[in-house]
């Protein structure tokens, strides 16, 4: 109980908004690439992979990107305000998701989604920053990422069974969550002290445009967050690309039935009415074991220098996620997301730290700021990833119109003659495969498991970079360094 006394009542009422806001946005983001793929006769919208690239990726990075512009609105209107604000966007952007089936009408709706959690994203953090002390940060901030994973692991679980009765439960669901934050706000909570600028929106607009110039003219941090887009270009592929590959290639009917003869329970609690597991909740493992073991390694990589645990984590985090997609084994597919997800736990919070202690003192909340934008980059490049190169090398509907263009077939229109599912069976049919064999012949003819050497290539370069940006540039001058020469 000593714990609740550290805190004021404001910092749970901000967890809590926080925890369910994550439930909601990785409720849906985790099964949305499957939502915008997948065939249109499941409930699904049967887009183009380069289509959903652009409505994940966009959107997604500028989640990221607004923070730091939408500080200047949250310190004049109020914190209180722009939750009210940002959650009804949320809302309504999930609501109107529910009505729009065209790629324009879903971009539009899923951006608004996107301008919620934009304006919602700082609001959190800055609670969290006012109502701790110097002495109860470091466990304030512990126990505001504890709640991020336990949204992020909780949220998934839920619509990933709301989808097998029809995807507008998702919707509704995700909906429902965010109004309990509304309620929560209105009801509990209490906006904390923050100071009032005289200047106009205009001045302060100018302010923050001239102090990113100021943080741009430090090249070496400039440099960093360059390299560091590759991190998170690698690490979006987890939500971008993971989930439809599961789906297309992975026969995960063999799992669930392993998982039955041990807990018949348990297997149906995860599992689908077809006796598979769904690919979003293979996916969420990665959750689970950051909440099971980010304090055991956080505690391994505590001493050791930013860049050397970042370079590790990096490396570690790349392989596993090549792993994921070099086999089409289920069973492998869970020990290859828990290597990326040490190596994730190992760099994520490390990049957060590295930017900390190299900031100057007077300028630490610009630069922590500014951290955001490789993420912002990192999502809008994984977004092509996940939607060209991955349609042109990986995408099972697109392999397949390959082969029939090889054997000199029409190919139907996927979409308005049939749909993804009617054109898989047709082709079953026409090459006299069952759907297992017809998968099983394009792994083996087209070998769509290559595009784990992209993936893998993009942290392994990030590694290469960091370690020559360690010894050419830090270390050339290491008397810009005094206070945190240990740590680089």
């Amino acid at each position: 109980m000593k714990i609740f006394r550290k805190f004021p009542r404001t910092f749970w009422v901000a967890n809590s908004i926080e925890l369910v806001e994550r439930a909601a946005w990785y409720g849906l983001f985790n099964v949305l690439a499957i939502y915008l793929t997948a065939s249109a006769d499941t409930g699904a919208l049967g887009f183009s992979q380069e289509q959903k690239g652009q409505i994940m990726g966009i959107v997604s990075a500028f989640v990221y990107f607004l923070p730091f512009f939408l500080g200047a609105i949250s310190d004049r209107i109020g914190y209180k305000k722009i939750l009210l604000i940002g959650f009804t966007m949320y809302i309504t952007g999930f609501l109107l998701m529910l009505q729009v089936t065209d790629y324009t009408g879903v971009f539009i709706t899923f951006g608004i989604v996107g301008l919620g959690a934009a304006l919602f994203k700082p609001i959190v953090a800055a609670t969290v920053s006012k109502t701790t002390t110097p002495e109860t940060s470091s466990q304030g901030f512990g126990i505001f990422y504890m709640m991020v994973n336990l949204g992020a692991l909780i949220g998934p679980v839920a619509t990933s069974k709301l989808r097998q009765t029809s995807w507008d439960s998702v919707f509704y669901f995700v909906a429902a969550a965010i109004a309990v934050n509304i309620i929560l706000v209105l009801i509990f909570f209490k906006e904390p002290e923050r100071e009032h600028s005289k200047d106009s929106f205009k001045d302060s607009l100018k302010k923050i445009f001239g102090k990113i110039l100021t943080v741009f003219k430090d090249v070496k941090f400039l440099m960093f967050l360059i390299i560091i887009v590759g991190f998170w270009t690698m690490y979006m592929q987890l939500f971008f690309t993971l989930p439809v590959f599961a789906d297309q290639w992975i026969d995960t009917s063999i799992l669930y039935d392993a998982l039955r003869r041990i807990s018949p329970a348990l297997a149906t609690a995860i599992g689908t009415p077809e006796g598979t597991i769904a690919p979003e909740m293979i996916l969420n493992a990665d959750a689970l074991f950051i909440v099971i073991f980010q304090l055991a390694i956080s505690t391994i990589v505590m001493k050791w220098k930013a860049l050397n645990a970042m370079m590790s984590g990096i490396f570690v985090a790349g392989i596993g996620l090549g792993l994921t997609f070099m086999f089409n084994n289920p069973f492998f597919i869970f020990l290859a997301i828990l290597v990326f997800s040490i190596g994730e736990m190992a760099s994520s919070p490390k990049i957060t730290e590295y930017i900390g202690l190299i900031a100057p003192a007077d300028r630490k909340a610009l630069y922590m700021g500014m951290s955001f934008l490789p993420m912002a980059g990192g999502n809008f490049i994984g977004g092509i990833l996940s939607g060209s190169v991955y349609s042109g090398m990986s995408d099972k509907i697109e392999l397949l119109k390959v082969e029939f263009k090889s054997k000199g077939w029409e190919i139907p229109s996927i979409n308005s003659e049939f749909s993804q599912n009617d054109f898989l069976q047709f082709a079953g049919e026409k090459m006299g495969f069952s759907q297992t064999q017809l998968t099983e012949y394009l792994w083996n003819t087209y070998h769509p498991q290559n595009i784990w050497i992209i993936f893998t290539a993009i942290g392994t370069t990030s590694v290469i970079l960091l370690f020559l940006y360690d010894k050419f540039i830090l270390k050339s001058q290491k008397h810009v360094l005094t206070t945190s020469e240990k740590l680089v």
